[in-house]
């Protein structure tokens, strides 16, 4: 079964708004057994929309619309299905029953505008929406099924999770779809390619495999379509065993995390504790490791030390060492390193300094300019890079250059 997700919204394409819907939306029936064939975004247009609504009808069983129910003139996705379908408008009492209990909830008036919420094409079915005004509407139309849902984000995510998988699963017989993921890290994309050429070739056909890169990191995923649920997941775990086995000493985790989760799941497991000395990242990479539930068994915290002055104070860095070689040095990031050891009280440590940019570089020491350094007790391990003169992708790049160092230092200390 093919669908196709189509957000609708001028806030969108304007960049007003990330379009953060479809992703959730297409993992959720990849999991299902449904491949999703193409998202769509379009303006707040009638004829996009339609154009929209009849080029989808002819690639996929399955179309799923977001956004465009509010109630004012610029919400037009209910008129425009009704013009599509060549339907008219019936005021549906479920619906309004629930705009009534909302506004009695909240204790605000109930003006006419709120109540046309309601008014819905007169062939759809309604799905009622308990966290919103806006009703889902159900239409089929040739063998195939359109669901135009609320474009916020929570009001959508109910809907899809209670009411339309269920009834996609229940009504149609479904493949599986099985996916393994493998992380790997200090190997460029087309090297891993030559590794494991002789593998990907051997892929039956209902196996495929992808290459996902990112920043220091090359993503592996094996992606199984079948019948068999049982045989699907035993033909991935062989071909993904053969694959960590040609590749081992690059991979870090066989599983779909990020680089930073894999490192705290290994580091808790050994219960060992970090802790971050940050300059040109401001805070970053401190981020990057506290979005994860459970970080503090091994995250202790940190220091954002921009000044020499906090340099000094916080850290230890010695005076001497900031006036002679500078604030982006070898010498400073290993005694940023090894002083946040010492008064932070961890087991290893993570320091950067550099000329994140878009100024501020010098002769010697450009924009792009970072020096990294990791240490445990026993030792430290500095490292200088060379990125490009963008200030968001420099301290992106430097956090992940930084976990990768750690991860290193993590594999020799095993």
């Amino acid at each position: 079964m093919f669908a196709e997700i189509i957000t609708i919204g001028d806030e969108i394409l304007i960049g007003q708004i990330v379009d953060t819907n479809s992703a959730w939306m297409a993992q959720q029936l990849n999991l299902i057994g449904v491949s999703v064939k193409q998202i769509t975004s379009v303006s707040d247009d009638e004829n996009h929309i339609i154009e929209a609504l009849t080029s989808a009808k002819k690639r996929a069983d399955l179309i799923l619309i977001t956004g465009g129910l509010g109630p004012t003139k610029d919400d037009i996705t209910k008129k425009t299905l009704a013009k599509y379908f060549e339907m008219g408008f019936r005021r549906d009492e479920g619906a309004l029953e629930m705009v009534r209990q909302i506004f009695q909830k909240y204790n605000r008036p109930l003006l006419d505008i709120n109540m046309q919420q309601a008014d819905v094409p007169d062939g759809c079915e309604v799905i009622v929406n308990k966290n919103g005004t806006a009703p889902c509407m159900w239409f089929e139309q040739s063998e195939k099924i359109f669901v135009s849902m609320p474009g916020v984000p929570f009001e959508m995510k109910y809907l899809m999770s209670d009411e339309i998988l269920p009834r996609i699963k229940s009504r149609f017989k479904l493949p599986f779809i099985i996916h393994k993921t493998i992380l790997t890290a200090n190997i460029g994309e087309s090297f891993l390619a030559q590794e494991i050429e002789v593998i990907e070739d051997s892929l039956p056909a209902h196996i495929k495999l992808a290459y996902l890169p990112k920043l220091g990191q090359v993503r592996l995923r094996l992606s199984a379509k079948g019948d068999d649920e049982k045989s699907l997941k035993t033909e991935v775990e062989m071909f993904a065993s053969q694959i960590i086995s040609k590749v081992n000493r690059f991979v870090v985790v066989d599983d779909d995390i990020p680089l930073e989760k894999a490192i705290l799941n290994m580091m808790q497991a050994r219960g060992l504790t970090l802790s971050t000395a940050e300059s040109c990242t401001g805070g970053y990479i401190a981020h990057l490791i506290t979005q994860h539930p459970g970080c503090s068994s091994v995250y202790w915290g940190g220091a954002v030390a921009y000044a020499y002055e906090l340099k000094e104070s916080i850290l230890g860095v010695k005076e001497n060492t900031l006036t002679t070689f500078g604030a982006v040095s070898e010498e400073t990031v290993t005694e940023m390193a090894q002083g946040a050891i010492k008064h932070f009280k961890t087991n290893y440590a993570i320091a950067v300094s550099g000329v994140a940019g878009p100024d501020g570089g010098m002769p010697d020491k450009p924009v792009g300019t970072v020096w990294i350094a990791v240490s445990n007790k026993h030792k430290t391990i500095a490292k200088v890079f060379n990125f490009s003169n963008k200030r968001i992708q420099n301290i992106e790049r430097s956090a992940v250059a930084a976990l990768v160092m750690l991860l290193n230092l993590l594999k020799e200390d095993l």
